[in-house]
């Protein structure tokens, strides 16, 4: 679901699905998402990728680079205090560049923990 931060009352219109369908839940207001395990709430990073898809934490992203066995290099973004802001995390070593110009969400790693197995 999307703009969980607009949830009031149970308004109808505010918190959307991925399809951009109206969402069906019981939280009377942000604080109900936060508080609820059934939920993981991703904090927007105010970027957006190469197709004009908004970037969230937990999203993996294809960076537009190959590796050495030409696959695709791929890395989820994480919010890093040592830095003050969001990287892509490729093993401990924050990738600042091509965030926004060449990347590209291809997934999340709560729904996709796939994307993740071997990567480089």
């Amino acid at each position: 679901m999307y703009d969980v931060q607009g949830a009031y009352d149970t308004l109808s219109g505010c918190v959307k699905y991925e399809n951009g369908e109206n969402a069906v839940y019981d939280e009377e207001c942000f604080a109900g998402f936060l508080d609820n395990d059934q939920y993981v709430v991703e904090q927007y990073t105010g970027l957006h990728d190469k197709n004009g898809r908004e970037i969230y934490e937990g999203d993996v992203l294809d960076i537009g680079l190959r590796n050495q066995d030409d696959k695709p290099v791929i890395a989820p973004v994480s919010y890093e205090t040592y830095a003050a802001g969001y990287v892509l995390d490729n093993g401990g070593n924050g990738i600042w560049q091509r965030l926004t110009e060449d990347c590209e969400v291809i997934g999340n790693i709560f729904e996709d923990k796939q994307l993740l197995e071997g990567k480089q």
